[in-house]
This record gives C-alpha cells, structure tokens and sequence, in this order.
C-alpha cells in the first residue's frame, strides 16, 4: 500500500478550526526551539507576554485600542473574498476614510455629536471613493484588482503626508509635522481609561455581515459569484453590478475604520504622514486570509493578531528584538496557513494493483 494526498471534497468547519489550531501550535513551538538556540527561554518569553496581555488593566485596553483598526480592515476584506475579490488596498481605504474625517473635523463647525456624525459618513464615503476605480475595472473590464488596489495604498500615503506637511499643517507645533488635530472624540466605554465606544463597531459589523450571508439572498448571490461568476451569470445575477456594490462597501468599511482610529485612539487625533496606518491593511488581510474570509473567525484572529502585537510592544523594554517578535510573529501565521491547507487533505493509502502472471488452467 502506498500513501498519498487526497484533495476532500467538503471541509469541515471544526476540522478546519482543529487544523489551525495545531497550526499555530506548531509554528509556537518552532519559535520556542529558535529562542532556545538563540540562548533565550521561550517560557519566560510566553509568561512575560502572557502578563503584557492579562497583567494589568492596561494591557486589556492596549489590545482592545490595537484591534479595532484591524479588525475593520480585516472585515472589509473578508467581505470581498466572499466574492473571490482580492481587496489588497484595505490600508489606502482606511487612509482615505481618516483623511475625509479630519478634513471635516478641523474646517467644519458644529456639535460635537453632529461633527462625528458628519466625520463618520465622511469616512464612509472616502473609503469607498477610493476603490471606485478598481471596482469598476474589475467589473467590467476584468483589470487585476490585486494590482491597482495595491497601487493606490502608495498614493493614499502620499496623499496623507502631503496634507500632514502642507495645507493641514498644525503650524503651532514647531516638534512634530502633522495636522491640526479634530476637536472631537469618542465617548470612552465606561469603566476603561483608553477604549471608546468605537470598539463595538467592528463586533457590530461582524453580527451584521454574519447575518446577511446566512440568511439573505443577497448574501446567497455573493457567495454563488465567489464560487462560479459564469454560473452566476446564467442564473440571472447582475455579476458586476454585485462586484461593484460590495467592492465599495469594503472600502467604505475600512474608511470608518480610519474614522474609528482618528477619533477612539489615544493620542492618534491628527494626521501624521504615512504613521497614522502603522500596516493596519496589511494585518486586516492577514487575518481574514486566515479566517477564511468567516466574519466570526476575523474577530477571533483579530483579537488575537492585536494581543501578539501588543505583547510585542511591551516585550521590547525587556530588551527583546523587535525583529525576534516579528518573526515569532510570521512563523505563526505560517503555521495557521499550512493548518488550513491540510484541512483541505487526507491521506489515503492506494493498494497497488497485483500485477504477477496469472497461470491459466489448461485443459487436457
């Protein structure tokens, strides 16, 4: 008998959770061993991060405060994988959301109720602007979305730094260069010192997203687009029309993440060049990449990429290298990605057909 790799037909969800799991554990425990060769202790170093995280109400918040940005950048991605859409541009969205927010908090008067309400559709409209192009060239002229998603994250950059150098410029600061800072924030949750009620948004969402592709029909119609867009087409779904419209909700998604961040996060109430995103796009697709594009599971790998994070952070003021963390960090999302791949496969064993002469009786 010999073993071989065999593609399943269905993937079960709680295999595919298990598969992960073990996934990260293992990616865990090569990190350990390259930390023992390294001459650290990998269980001081997962105690210390354990007590960065769960430690002290600092911690909590810390995490909270990180995973939002994330959070929404990973659930406007994972919309588009729904629809087999690549959505690489998630960071210049978030971007063009805060942009449009504090465009509107510093040149607008008003109620501070009235001017976040009017930052937050801001925020919205930005984000989907800003992947109108895309959109419409994946729609209707098959042009690659991974690649002018991708593109216009650099000009979302440029643009932000131009209005942190330029025209919004705080000229009373003399230190540091970004802009006039909103005069608006978010309410903070009651109880906690940092976190705003900004965190129930992302929670909110995932409810809703959730909702909509389990029992809609326009969550069906998504989800038959991602598996088969001819066979769609022929059951008399408007294909891009539906690729549009859920191409600009995910970026509009991640436009309110930027509104979220500008005006939830302590000390993150201006423009200060390509810093405001510190990669939140990058980690928003990572995690719904890993959750495979399941709006529960962004906000369980949400949580947990933003405590890894976090706890990366903290481990730096004992002396640990932020470059040791990044790559505890990589080996295990490595690990997740292999375990979600082998969940897809089993081995079988094939039984070699008997291939001796047969020996035909002859009669006399």
């Amino acid at each position: 008998m010999t073993p071989r790799l065999e593609r399943r037909l269905d993937t079960d969800l709680r295999r595919t959770g298990v598969s992960r799991l073990l996934g990260a554990v293992t990616g865990l425990v090569v990190a350990a061993l390259l930390l023992v060769l390294t001459g650290r202790n990998p269980v001081t170093v997962l105690t210390d991060s354990l007590d960065a995280v769960f430690g002290s109400k600092r911690g909590i918040e810390g995490v909270a405060v990180q995973s939002v940005p994330i959070l929404m950048c990973a659930l406007g991605v994972a919309l588009s994988l729904r629809m087999k859409v690549w959505n690489i541009g998630s960071d210049g969205q978030f971007l063009a959301g805060a942009f449009m927010a504090c465009g509107l908090g510093i040149n607008v008067e008003a109620p501070g109720w009235l001017l976040l309400v009017m930052m937050a559709v801001g925020s919205i409209v930005g984000g989907a602007l800003w992947i109108v192009v895309p959109a419409a060239g994946r729609a209707h002229w098959g042009v690659n979305e991974i690649i002018t998603t991708l593109l216009l994250n650099f000009v979302a950059v440029q643009l932000v730094v131009w209005a942190s150098l330029g025209f919004w410029r705080d000229r009373a600061s003399q230190v540091t260069q970004s802009t006039r800072p909103v005069p608006v924030t978010l309410p903070r949750i009651p109880g906690f010192d940092s976190v705003s009620i900004g965190f129930f948004v992302p929670l909110l969402l995932a409810v809703v997203l959730w909702a909509v592709f389990r029992s809609t029909k326009v969550g069906y119609e998504i989800d038959t687009i991602g598996g088969n867009p001819r066979a769609a087409a022929f059951a008399g779904i408007d294909v891009p029309r539906r690729i549009i419209v859920v191409m600009l909700v995910s970026g509009a998604i991640a436009g309110l993440g930027g509104f979220l961040q500008l005006t939830g996060a302590p000390g993150a109430q201006a423009l200060n060049g390509g810093g405001f995103s510190r990669s939140y796009g990058l980690s928003g697709f990572i995690v719904a990449a890993l959750a495979g594009a399941s709006f529960p599971g962004v906000i369980v790998a949400g949580l947990f990429i933003s405590a890894m994070f976090y706890a990366g952070i903290a481990l730096q003021t004992k002396g640990l290298s932020v470059y040791i963390i990044f790559g505890i960090y990589g080996l295990v999302l490595v690990g997740v990605a292999v375990g979600e791949v082998a969940a897809r496969y089993r081995l079988v064993r094939v039984v070699a057909p008997d291939t001796s002469p047969s020996i035909e009786a002859v009669a006399p």
